[in-house]
C-alpha cells in the first residue's frame, strides 16, 4: 500500500456479516486475518496476504453506530497533509462528512465527498517508528 500522497493506501469491507466475508475470502483469495483491536471496544480485521496487511474489514451491525452504512468497500487515499487538504474540499464543491479523527498507529482520517457526490477516505498515515 502506498503512503504517497494521492495514491490509494487501504480498502475496507464494511459488512454487517464479517465472518462470512472473511470465510469467503479466505476461500477464494487465501486470506488470513488478524485482530486490531477499535476505540471503544470491538476489534477490526486486518485482512493479510502473504504475512502483509492488504485490507480490513469492519462489522456495521445493529447498534454498531454505522448500521446505516451499506455494505460493501470502501477506499482510503492518502494524503500529504489532511487538514490542509480539508481546507480546499468547499472551495472544490465537496463537502466532508466526517471530520478528520486519530486512529493511534495508524493514521489521521477523515472522509469527503466530491463535487460528484460520491464519498471517498483520505488518510494522512502515520509515521512509521
Amino acid at each position: 500500500m502506498s503512503k504517497e500522497h494521492g495514491h490509494f493506501h487501504w480498502n475496507e469491507l464494511m459488512t454487517r456479516n464479517r465472518e462470512a466475508a472473511k470465510a469467503f475470502y479466505a476461500e477464494t483469495l487465501g486470506w488470513t486475518y488478524e485482530a486490531f483491536p477499535m476505540a471503544g471496544g470491538g476489534d477490526y480485521a486486518v485482512c493479510m496476504m502473504n504475512g502483509q496487511p492488504v485490507g480490513g474489514m469492519m462489522e456495521t451491525k445493529q447498534g454498531s453506530g454505522l448500521d446505516h452504512v451499506p455494505d460493501g468497500w470502501f477506499a482510503y487515499i492518502a494524503v500529504d497533509d489532511i487538514d490542509t487538504r480539508l481546507e480546499k474540499v468547499a472551495a472544490a464543491g465537496g463537502a466532508i462528512e466526517r471530520l478528520a479523527f486519530d486512529v493511534p498507529g495508524v493514521g489521521r482520517i477523515a472522509v469527503v465527498r466530491d463535487k460528484a457526490g460520491s464519498a471517498i477516505g483520505w488518510i494522512t498515515p502515520a509515521a512509521e517508528g
